[in-house]
């Protein structure tokens, strides 16, 4: 746990998030049950911003709403003065309705559809990352049926393959997005969309993949992308206005993580941009930053209640608490680390190794593979932080389990950002069996 102002352990061994105590909130709210600290995302993204603009003011902090969307966040994200990225209908409906500003967007998706490409044209959406050949002829002919002319960068792959997780590697040789630099791909999307009436070419974007701790993978990307501009600009006499070097700033899940500080990413990614500016003579695009990790997951911890403690002697202690992989699905994907603790009990000396295990039916619906806990009793509350990105948007209603609520918390106020579902809200859209009357009776 990283402690801070916003979240600490009282003197009476109490968590506390954004000032409300966990037990206060666990009553309230009931569990499972995702709390987000609004003053660490208010923090998180001022400190971003400093750095960007400290460095290269020509800039915007676009947040990545794939990491945690619903239009509360969209709301604060608006507040706060940032841009956002969407990568389906859905994240673009859902900011639309918060209110966004449409120039604010960039829609990304390595395979968009007729209907979310004439969404994104009709609600004048700053621009749309190309993704592909097709993509491009697809676009134009909904904003021409629009009467429209929608700004457009390509999304291209730098070849650099990031040390991270190898599912969340996107600009390796075998990637499904973007166009290859190197072999000439990147020039020929440009000359298409060149050649197309309905559409302007803004600039390019790439990135490079997620939770990565080295900063050095982001310089070599923008050495990269800034030799692909110089030979556009050469090449084709094309003026590109804006770089849009995407996130992925890795953020410390356990306390054996030490990434960089995201602004210090944001910083070197600014600092060398300059450099290569001056050193090939092009001229300075915008710069956009897409982080979204980095401004949601320690923003995030998930209360749960523990039920069954089984000890399997000489083997392993489960704690089994009312959650599971419907709503962080994250272990069972990535094998991913968390630390946790009872947030009523946290002065306690965690003695125990355990492992947190879900409600699911899968042996696999893991939260925690093995942790240390202080000794966990049914009707605990269990605490797992840093789970603000990538939990409650990836979570289904696996086994029929309700999605948890989000509740947003600051200065010992809590109020809902997402209302908990119910039973009928899952099966609101299901219909009663209907017999064909072709049917064979047996």
């Amino acid at each position: 746990m990283n402690q801070r102002d916003t979240l600490y352990i009282n003197q009476s061994g109490r968590l506390i998030i954004g000032g409300c105590d966990a037990g206060d909130l666990a009553r309230e709210f009931s569990t499972p049950l995702y709390v987000m600290d609004e003053a660490y995302i208010e923090n998180a993204a001022a400190e971003m911003k400093r750095a960007l603009n400290e460095v290269y003011p020509d800039s915007l902090i676009a947040y990545a709403s794939k990491a945690f969307a619903c239009k509360a966040m969209y709301g604060l994200v608006s507040r706060l003065g940032l841009g956002a990225d969407v990568a389906s209908g859905g994240e673009l409906y859902t900011a639309l309705s918060a209110g966004f500003n449409p120039k604010m967007l960039y829609f990304h998706g390595n395979n968009k559809t007729a209907p979310e490409l004439d969404e994104a044209v009709k609600a004048e959406i700053h621009a749309v990352v190309i993704d592909s050949l097709d993509e491009i002829t697809a676009l134009n002919a909904a904003a021409a049926a629009a009467n429209k002319k929608q700004g457009v960068l390509i999304r291209v792959n730098p070849l650099i393959e990031a040390d991270t997780h190898r599912f969340i590697q996107t600009a390796c040789v075998d990637s499904k997005f973007g166009f290859s630099i190197e072999n000439g791909a990147g020039e020929a999307a440009v000359k298409k969309i060149l050649a197309q009436k309905n559409l302007q070419f803004l600039g390019i974007h790439c990135h490079i993949g997620s939770q990565i701790f080295d900063i050095e993978f982001f310089t070599r990307a923008v050495d990269k992308m800034t030799d692909f501009i110089a030979a556009l600009t050469k090449s084709l006499g094309v003026s590109v206005r804006e770089l849009n070097m995407g996130g992925g700033f890795g953020v410390a899940y356990t306390a054996s993580d030490t990434p960089p500080a995201a602004q210090e990413f944001i910083r070197a990614i600014a600092q060398k941009l300059k450099d290569c500016i001056a050193q090939k003579k092009i001229a300075p695009p915008r710069l956009i930053v897409e982080p979204g990790r980095s401004l949601a997951a320690q923003a995030g911890v998930t209360l749960y209640t523990v039920g069954a403690v089984k000890d399997i002697p000489n083997v392993k202690k489960y704690v089994a608490v009312d959650g599971g992989m419907f709503e962080n699905p994250r272990y069972a994907l990535y094998n991913a680390r968390y630390e946790v603790a009872l947030a009523l009990k946290a002065h306690l000396p965690a003695a125990d190794t355990v492992c947190i295990a879900g409600k699911c039916c899968e042996s696999g619906d893991i939260i925690v593979g093995e942790t240390a806990l202080q000794k966990a009793e049914k009707g605990d509350l269990l605490a797992v932080f840093c789970t603000g990105a990538y939990n409650y948007s990836m979570a289904s209603n696996y086994n029929r389990n309700p999605i948890p609520p989000v509740v947003l918390c600051k200065n010992g106020s809590a109020r809902y950002m997402v209302k908990p579902q119910t039973y009928p809200d899952i099966i609101a859209r299901d219909c009663d069996y209907a017999p064909s009357d072709k049917e064979p009776l047996s």
